[in-house]
């Protein structure tokens, strides 16, 4: 039981995060993950002395950094009865736990058959979107997960790990990569247009006529699917939302400055003192959020606390892209999701959370492509 749960624990997590994101099934998800984290805790003591080796692997230090980063926020910054405080600081520690010894442990699946896994499991909810809520072109589509812009992660997540596969493609793969494709335009989430974007230059390369061909092909798709002005096309074009964007920033900007070297506290990411917003701001304007990773983690941390965070997730992001940079396969598309989750987090709160698809996913490709960088530098 003890080494099953080693092995998969990143796939539980990861994966659990679909439960999470579907209403029915919330309370099924959240069960899960309380006893995850609880029995993950139990194991991890009563194998201390195993687990430590782990934690303090040479690939997984930048993980145990932030971890201690956390810890001194906590003690400095924050009262030992602040429980949501202690809650993240207990839910992010075991996040990197589990991230690093199912890697430790399971690294062959994770380099094999993990990925593919991922696609299959998108698929499963894309087909039970659709049978369940088959009006794909009436609006934007969210299926049965809550959340247009969360089903779209989903989908486009699959979709590149497909496209940037080296294998000879099925006629099933083909099947899931159209399938994959329209669906997440028809979610009307603007970051498929950066994934797609990001994705064809990793996997062409980038030269004038791959350019063309991308967006003839993205105008094409983006007008069958957004043949009225209800639809997702509006939302790609929509002014109101890019006004609502900025005025987000704006008001994560301010909330910063309010704090800004002590920061919020651990369990305020992505946080916007709503005391700083006018009134007629919520009249016309959605602000629920700063809707930008790294302003998220200055306001949490403060911009000393914060700004090393950063630092330590640029080094280990730029050390993994130097060293991968021509590889294929397997690495070529955890190096995707880590350079896509750099550059939306300038429009999303990544990377900062505990449950979210892209964060662990995030994290996930880190850990696991720094624990391959040390095992070829040492086979070498």
């Amino acid at each position: 039981m003890i080494k099953w749960l080693f092995k998969y624990g990143a796939v539980i997590f990861l994966f659990n995060t679909v439960l999470l994101n579907i209403e029915s099934t919330f309370k099924i998800g959240n069960i899960i993950f309380l006893s995850l984290i609880g029995i993950f805790l139990f194991f991890l003591i009563i194998n201390q002395v195993q687990i430590k080796n782990i934690l303090f692997h040479k690939a997984f230090l930048f993980l145990l950094s932030i971890n201690l980063i956390n810890l001194l926020y906590f003690l400095f910054f924050h009262s030992i009865f602040d429980l949501e405080a202690i809650k993240f600081l207990i839910s992010k520690g075991l996040q990197f736990s589990i991230i690093s010894v199912s890697i430790y442990f399971n690294y062959e699946y994770y380099r094999s058959k993990f990925l593919d896994h991922i696609v299959y499991l998108v698929f499963g909810i894309v087909v039970l979107s659709f049978v369940l809520n088959p009006f794909v072109f009436s609006g934007r589509y969210m299926g049965i997960i809550w959340n247009e812009n969360m089903l779209a992660a989903f989908t486009i997540t699959a979709f590149s790990i497909l496209l940037l596969k080296n294998n000879k493609r099925t006629n099933l793969e083909y099947i899931m990569l159209f399938t994959f494709i329209i669906i997440s335009l028809s979610t009307g989430s603007r970051l498929v247009l950066v994934a797609l974007g990001l994705v064809f230059l990793m996997k062409y390369g980038l030269s004038l006529r791959n350019i063309i061909y991308t967006v003839f092909s993205l105008i094409i798709t983006l007008f069958i699917i957004s043949y009225n002005l209800d639809t997702s096309l509006n939302r790609f074009v929509s002014q109101s939302l890019f006004n609502d964007r900025i005025f987000q920033y704006q008001y994560a900007y301010e909330t910063l400055l309010n704090k800004p070297f002590l920061g919020y506290g651990l369990d305020k990411y992505a946080y916007i003192d709503l005391t700083l917003v006018p009134e007629y701001i919520f009249q016309t304007h959605s602000v629920i959020g700063a809707h930008n990773g790294y302003l998220a983690y200055l306001t949490q941390y403060g911009i000393l606390f914060g700004g090393i965070v950063i630092f330590i997730i640029f080094k280990k992001s730029f050390q993994i892209h130097f060293y991968f940079r021509n590889s294929e396969g397997y690495e070529k598309i955890y190096i995707f999701i880590i350079l896509y989750t750099l550059i939306a987090s300038l429009f999303e709160v990544f990377m900062t959370g505990i449950n979210d698809f892209n964060t662990i996913l995030f994290w996930f490709s880190l850990a696991f492509l720094s624990y391959s960088k040390y095992k070829q530098v040492n086979e070498n």
